[in-house]
């Protein structure tokens, strides 16, 4: 098995901005020990991008299908790269 981290980059669509999605995406990720960011795109979608072990980024995507309790995801597209290891934490950007 590879233990070399990862890096998530993910867009989500719906019902995803207003709804706390990004805090509830930093506090997921955050528990999961994951670095990287998310923000509002211009566009309504939320982009996220998350370094870490795969299974737990894994969990973090089964997350981002999910979101706050208030969203509504219509879809996830994701891509999986190798990590750069430059974020020292996860935060909201803005």
């Amino acid at each position: 098995m590879d233990d070399r981290p990862m890096r998530l980059q993910a867009r989500v669509y719906g019902r995803v901005q207003g709804v706390n999605f990004r805090y509830y995406t930093q506090v997921e990720a955050n528990r999961l020990n994951l670095t990287g960011w998310v923000a509002n795109r211009f566009d309504g979608t939320v982009q996220v991008v998350a370094e870490g072990d795969r299974a737990d980024l894994e969990r973090l995507l089964n997350f981002l299908h999910r979101g706050s309790p208030s969203a509504r995801v219509d879809r996830v597209e994701a891509t999986w790269h190798a990590a750069t290891g430059e974020f020292d934490r996860f935060r909201v950007r803005y």
